[in-house]
């Protein structure tokens, strides 16, 4: 069997021990409608620079959340930071200046198309009231930055989905934003034009330091450019840490559901006939990352334990550079101390082992 290695758009391992700033910090979130919490404790950090990734299924609280980091929506309790300054108690007014500070990229692009691209990515800063002159270069700048120069004078209606959104992105950096707000900003893309997008957002964050909370429910977008993730449900975190180290070792249910799209899975030939009790094979799920998915596992379990085993299903992917893998393993025959010495032999290689079950015949 071949197995699939993938490293496209993956970003290094940050090891820099320097302690960063937060950009953004909330504080035991909560904020209900009705009888239902939309958020309901929610406490994290963004830190200068780094990208952040929150996903969770329609409904889990991402929307509100983020109207709840641009002062659209404002919590019942709880506190949000942004660059150190407490925002969910002030005035309008006081928040248009804030505002500023944070960019936004939305599903649906949100152009004016009356206007052209040129004019779309300038619009914050004719708000702002800056000068024509000044409008016109950073509009200029931006969509060179983008890959949109010879399109500047061109309307909405002539653009590519891609392209409205390369404009979107450009329009968000317009004020020269600490953070960039991305809403779904992939979901109406196909994935093609998907991973060129995040290729774009990831030089972005390279390039400027800019930091980034995306909010999506594609563990693929995570994946690509993310340096941490942050798993909704239900309006709390259910689970948060290093991307490669989530995709490793998902705790939760809804982790490992999310996860389901993008990660090997048994194949269902085989699980439809897996049984409880005892089978012709056993099939375990084997889950590896770091070190443990370096090095030459199976040939390394053939020579310390002597006895079939076959491997059935499974690959090795790159997550930030961190091999993260799964593999489906057959042990035929009832030999319960041969099993149990598979077993110990990859837990004491740190691999996580679950017996998903067993098989009345050879599969």
């Amino acid at each position: 069997m071949n197995l699939h290695v993938t490293a496209e758009l993956d970003g290094p391992i940050t090891t820099n021990p320097v302690v960063r700033e937060d950009v953004v910090r909330l504080v035991d979130l909560k904020r209900r409608f009705g009888a239902t919490p939309a958020l309901d404790g929610v406490s994290l950090t963004v830190q200068k620079g780094e990208i952040l990734g929150i996903i969770g299924r329609s409904g889990a609280g991402k929307s509100t959340l983020i109207r709840c980091l641009n002062g659209l929506e404002r919590p019942d309790s709880g506190e949000v930071f942004i660059e150190a300054r407490e925002i969910s108690r002030l005035g309008e007014r006081d928040l248009q200046p804030l505002r500023r500070r944070i960019g936004m990229v939305f599903q649906h692009f949100n152009l004016l198309s009356a206007k052209t691209v040129e004019e779309n990515v300038a619009l914050p800063l004719k708000i702002e009231g800056r000068p024509r002159a000044e409008r016109l270069a950073r509009a200029a700048e931006l969509l060179q930055l983008v890959g949109l120069s010879e399109k500047a004078q061109a309307y909405p209606a002539s653009l590519s989905g891609g392209q409205k959104q390369r404009v979107g992105i450009a329009r968000a950096l317009a004020a020269r934003p600490a953070l960039l707000l991305s809403d779904e900003a992939t979901s109406a893309l196909d994935p093609e034009t998907t991973r060129s997008i995040l290729a774009l957002l990831k030089d972005i964050n390279a390039r400027l330091g800019l930091t980034i909370l995306l909010i999506t429910h594609e563990m693929e977008v995570i994946r690509s450019i993310a340096d941490r993730v942050a798993v909704i449900d239900a309006g709390r975190i259910v689970e948060e840490g290093a991307v490669w180290q989530v995709f490793a070792n998902p705790k939760s249910e809804i982790t490992r559901s999310l996860l389901g799209a993008i990660r090997p899975q048994l194949p269902p030939e085989i699980a439809s006939r897996l049984a409880a009790g005892e089978g012709a094979e056993t099939i375990l799920r084997i889950d590896v990352a770091g070190q443990a998915a370096h090095g030459p596992l199976l040939s390394d379990l053939s020579a310390a334990v002597p006895g079939p085993f076959r491997l059935v299903h499974g690959g090795i992917d790159h997550v930030q550079r961190q091999p993260v893998g799964t593999l489906f393993l057959s042990v035929p025959g009832t030999d319960a101390a041969h099993l149990a010495a598979v077993i110990a032999f990859l837990k004491d290689r740190d691999a996580r082992v679950e017996v998903l079950g067993h098989v009345a015949s050879p599969v």
